[in-house]
């Protein structure tokens, strides 16, 4: 039977979301019969969703020993949180300058909601904070950036697996930061919103640093710069 394109997407889509799951060990070798077998899928769309995650960044294929999930190293963690500072700033900026989905508006109204409530649930916050930034995205009218994102935090989502859970402080912080994110795009203040959204991404990427026990690099958006 040949393969069809909804064959290859079914496949990627379904494999990069095991990968990014942590479904597989660093060191284990991803069988073609094997998650042909698991997806029920022909071997073509899953080898040929291999080779597209491979060149997303996500698996690395070494000639001779196989395929395996790619490990993430301080520098790739580096690479990841320079390129969200130029990506998710300009979303900001550009979802000021268009105004406030209905998405958008509907996530700062759960983002309140979490922030009243009185034992926070870290699972909850940091879904709904991972729609904020994919409705901001969608409020940029710009389809290219939108795209260049999503496989931006593919490898990041791979990248935070080595970090199972963030403490309440710092997942409690991160809702006000999204919500001054939202209070700037809101009110059309696209520099406040660019300046509040480095902020909040170089806060999360200490606290990333922290928690894997790396060192501390200076970016845009920490300091006491005023927004």
């Amino acid at each position: 039977m040949p393969t069809t394109a909804l064959d290859r997407d079914r496949a990627y889509t379904l494999l990069r979301d095991l990968v990014i799951s942590g479904e597989f060990a660093p060191d284990e070798p991803l069988s073609e019969r094997s998650l042909s077998s698991r997806l029920a899928l022909g071997r073509t769309p899953v080898r040929e969703a291999l080779r597209a995650l491979a060149k997303d960044g996500l698996l690395i294929i070494h000639p001779m020993r196989g395929t395996f999930v790619r490990q993430m190293s301080f520098d790739d963690l580096r690479e990841i949180h320079e390129l969200r500072l130029a990506l998710e700033g300009m979303a900001a900026y550009l979802a000021a300058t268009h105004g406030p989905t209905e998405p958008l508006r509907h996530c700062a109204e759960e983002l309140r909601r979490i922030q009243l409530q009185p034992t926070l649930d870290i699972e909850e916050a940091q879904h709904v904070g991972w729609a904020f930034h994919d409705d901001m995205f969608r409020a940029t009218g710009n389809d290219r950036l939108a795209q260049a994102y999503d496989n931006l935090r593919a490898q990041s989502g791979l990248a935070l697996q080595k970090i199972r859970q963030y403490s309440v402080d710092r997942t409690r912080q991160a809702v006000t930061e999204h919500l001054d994110i939202y209070a700037a795009i809101e009110a059309g203040d696209a520099d406040a919103a660019q300046q509040r959204m480095w902020r909040h991404l170089s806060s999360a990427f200490e606290a990333r640093l922290s928690a894997l026990g790396a060192f501390r690099t200076q970016y845009p958006g920490q300091g006491d710069h005023q927004a």
